[in-house]
């Protein structure tokens, strides 16, 4: 197997890791979210109802009502009430809503492991040169970055990778007492990716995250005489039983490195890049600078 191009099944080896299997093996989407959304479909087509007419009924856009048919999305309250009431009243929709589990759509299949090992992390440090990291990504610079991908992504993928990635950012909301570290490029935030009024929006999503108590931000300035990790981007976390791990992307392939001798220098890398990146007061200061030139 080549570097990075580990992919992960539902066996765990004894030290809580999972086991990797075929990179070509991709799991399903829930199958409770696709039941759902194959009824949400029925009831629809039964009232003659397109997607778009649906979905102007009950507040959504027609690209939400397809996300949530095809089980790519998890149904919110307001969506479950509203089409509901719009497809007959029948009871189904609010009785199987309880039971709706997530899958893991819109993820690369090799960045899984490490999203779901996000979720029980007590502590989480990036770094990134090469786009914003996701966690800190506006919605219309998501949809830029996925706009970039080549080949071309179509507008359902699009979707679908947008709502996975703006679903992840929540951890900052919903673990207010896990530390999330992120040491960004500062270049990151000048390239004007998807122009003026998209980077307008990342500049405010970094403001409102980086005012966050969990939540610590420092720019790596273009001008340095030193940098701790020129071999690239780096994730690092701890799990709660205290074990670190890193996770290392590149081309179309991730590798998720668990073995303490390769993770000690990968820590000591990072510890060093925050004292050569700007402190998190400069950075904002930095931040609110770019946000004021545009």
């Amino acid at each position: 197997m080549t570097d990075g191009a580990e992919i992960l099944d539902d066996e765990e080896d004894g030290d809580g890791v999972e086991a990797v299997d075929d990179h070509e093996r991709e799991p399903d989407p829930s199958d409770s979210l696709k039941t759902f959304g194959a009824v949400v479909q029925g009831l629809r087509e039964h009232q003659g109802l397109s997607r778009e007419q649906f979905g102007s009924i009950i507040g959504y856009s027609k690209h939400t009502v397809e996300s949530v048919e095809l089980g790519r999305r998890m149904p919110d309250e307001r969506f479950v009430d509203r089409a509901e009431e719009a497809l007959g009243n029948t009871g189904a929709l609010r009785r199987a809503a309880p039971f709706l589990t997530r899958g893991e759509t819109g993820l690369a299949v090799w960045f899984r492991k490490w999203a779901r090992l996000e979720k029980k992390a007590v502590s989480l440090y990036t770094y990134e040169c090469r786009t914003v990291p996701g966690l800190l990504q506006s919605e219309p610079y998501a949809r830029t970055v996925f706009g970039n991908s080549l080949p071309p992504l179509s507008d359902g993928q699009i979707e679908e990778q947008v709502e996975a990635r703006l679903e992840r950012q929540q951890l900052l909301y919903t673990r207010p007492n896990v530390p999330f570290s992120f040491i960004v490029e500062e270049h990151l935030y000048r390239r004007r990716l998807g122009g003026v009024e998209v980077t307008r929006s990342l500049l405010d999503m970094a403001l409102e995250l980086s005012s966050l108590r969990n939540v610590t931000l420092q720019l790596m300035p273009l001008e340095s005489e030193f940098h701790a990790c020129l071999d690239g981007p780096l994730r690092l976390l701890e799990n709660p039983t205290r074990r670190r791990l890193a996770y290392s992307e590149g081309q179309k392939n991730g590798r998720l490195i668990s073995e303490p001798k390769e993770v000690s220098p990968l820590y000591q890398r990072y510890d060093t890049l925050r004292s050569q990146a700007l402190n998190p007061k400069e950075s904002r200061g930095l931040l609110e600078r770019l946000r004021g030139e545009l």
